[in-house]
């Protein structure tokens, strides 16, 4: 008879709950699609002042992007509004159901130059949240430029303050009362709830980063 403190892992039940869901996905016709975008946004940069609210240096525009007359725009928020769509679930007196409302959309583009960040902040009012990086401003000799989109844990640090040696050795949890970076990649189109506080890191490239950033509200 096996001894019962041989632990068979496969026989452990493992309950992910309350999870936070961080959605990504690559953004079809991403060459020709970045490159329109890239060329108008930078082409607003220059005759635009930046507003000023997480952003620490560099360029944000007035959070009108949705309003802008361009194809490549409407080509990008259509496949932000189709994405979103895939996420969501109403709760209504026949269950969950697919969304059929029309979104509130409000959007912004960023240009940030070397030495540029976002202070930790979240986005009030909404319900998801997305950002795409039209131009992660990475060289092809560069392996790292900074930059980093970092979400912090909605518990707080409790689960590392009680034994900071120690860590849940599950899939998915290993980061529980920590951070967890994503790395700017162009053509990457990433959602999360709006509530989930968040910053990026210093950037340290040499070329423009552009983005933009989406909330999505009732």
């Amino acid at each position: 008879m096996p001894s019962p403190t041989q632990i068979d892992p496969g026989l452990i039940e493992i309950h992910r709950l309350f999870a936070t869901p961080i959605a990504s996905i690559e953004v079809p016709i991403t060459a020709a699609l970045n490159r329109s975008l890239a060329d108008y946004i930078l082409t607003r940069c220059d005759g635009e002042a930046s507003t000023q609210h997480s952003n620490i240096g560099g360029w944000q525009s007035a959070p009108d992007l949705c309003d802008w007359d361009h194809p490549a725009i409407g080509t990008l928020l259509d496949f932000s509004r189709s994405f979103v769509d895939r996420l969501t679930a109403v709760n209504s007196a026949h269950g969950l159901v697919e969304p059929s409302h029309a979104w509130k959309m409000e959007g912004w583009a960023n240009v940030n130059a070397k030495g540029c960040s976002n202070a930790l902040h979240a986005h009030p009012g909404a319900f998801w949240s997305l950002v795409y990086w039209v131009d992660d401003g990475r060289d092809l000799e560069e392996t790292d430029n900074g930059g980093q989109l970092e979400f912090h844990d909605p518990r707080g640090i409790l689960p590392a303050m009680y034994a900071p040696a120690l860590r849940f050795r599950i899939e998915g949890c290993l980061n529980a009362g920590y951070t967890q970076a994503v790395t700017a990649t162009s053509g990457r189109l990433i959602a999360f709830p709006s509530w989930l506080q968040h910053c990026v890191t210093t950037y340290t490239g040499t070329r423009p980063r552009i983005s933009i950033a989406l909330n999505f509200s009732l």
